[in-house]
This record gives C-alpha cells, structure tokens and sequence, in this order.
C-alpha cells in the first residue's frame, strides 16, 4: 500500500490498528504436471489477502509469491489443493561454496541449483582447519615473517 493508506492510519477514529505483515516474498516447491495443475494453484494463493504477486514457474517446479502474507500460510494454502509442497529448499550454486558436499547436490534441483545444508559452508565444520593469516605477519617487527 501507499503512502495514503500510511496516512490514514494516523486519521482514522479508531482505536484499534492492525499491524501490518511485512513485505516478503516466499518461495515454495510444487510439483506440477499440467496447465490445469499450474492454473490451480496460481488461483488458489492469489486469491489470498496481502499477496501482490504470484510467480509459477513450472519447469522448476516453484512458486514466488511476493506480498504481505505469512510463509506457513501461503505453505497451507497451496497443500489445501492436494499437490505435495515444501518450502524452497535449493540455493544457487555459485553462493555455495563447496557445492558437491554430502547432502548439497541434488540429482532432481534445477540447473545452477544446490541444496541449502550447513556442510557447503567453510568453518561449519569442527575438525576442519582454521586458517589465521593476522598471525602470519607483525607489525611491529618487519623482519619476523613466520613464512621466511
């Protein structure tokens, strides 16, 4: 909404006002085989309160809806349809850094696509090695560099 209804806030009689959702945009993963599957639950999330738009991209089977709406909601409202749905669970693939670790790389995500674990990630590990460069140089002797 816009800055009239921002204003309208402050005008209105009332004593009670709503807290607003805030903005988000919430991705979820819905397996779609058809138009008619597509048009299914496109209508079924548009039709809900503070949803602004609502992105269906059926080849990568997901769903974007953008808006003031609560994720576990848009989650329940596409599940009423009958179609299995989970919320988006891949990122992409050159934010990871080691893409192919146990449990990232999924044969069934789209292209470009890995899964969102906690061991793709450098120092998520315990016994990996941590590398400190600071110790490597002083400042204030020059001349006692650790690598030399």
């Amino acid at each position: 909404m816009g800055a009239l209804d921002y204003i309208s806030n402050f005008c209105t009689v009332s004593r009670r006002r709503t807290k607003r959702k805030p903005m988000q945009t919430v991705e979820i993963k819905v397996k779609m085989d058809c138009d008619g599957c597509e048009r299914r639950v496109k209508n079924a999330v548009t039709n809900m309160k503070g949803v602004r738009s609502v992105e269906v991209n059926r080849k990568q089977s997901r769903v974007t809806v953008t808006g003031n709406v609560e994720p576990n909601r848009v989650l329940k409202r596409v599940k009423s349809t009958g179609k299995r749905a989970e919320f988006w669970p891949y990122i992409p693939q050159h934010v990871v850094y080691y893409p192919y670790a146990s449990g990232a790389y999924d044969k069934k995500a789209p292209a470009g696509f890995v899964r969102n674990v906690v061991q793709a990630y450098p120092g998520s590990s315990s016994n990996a090695p941590e590398e400190n460069f600071v110790s490597f140089f002083s400042d204030d002797n020059v001349h006692a560099c650790s690598i030399m």
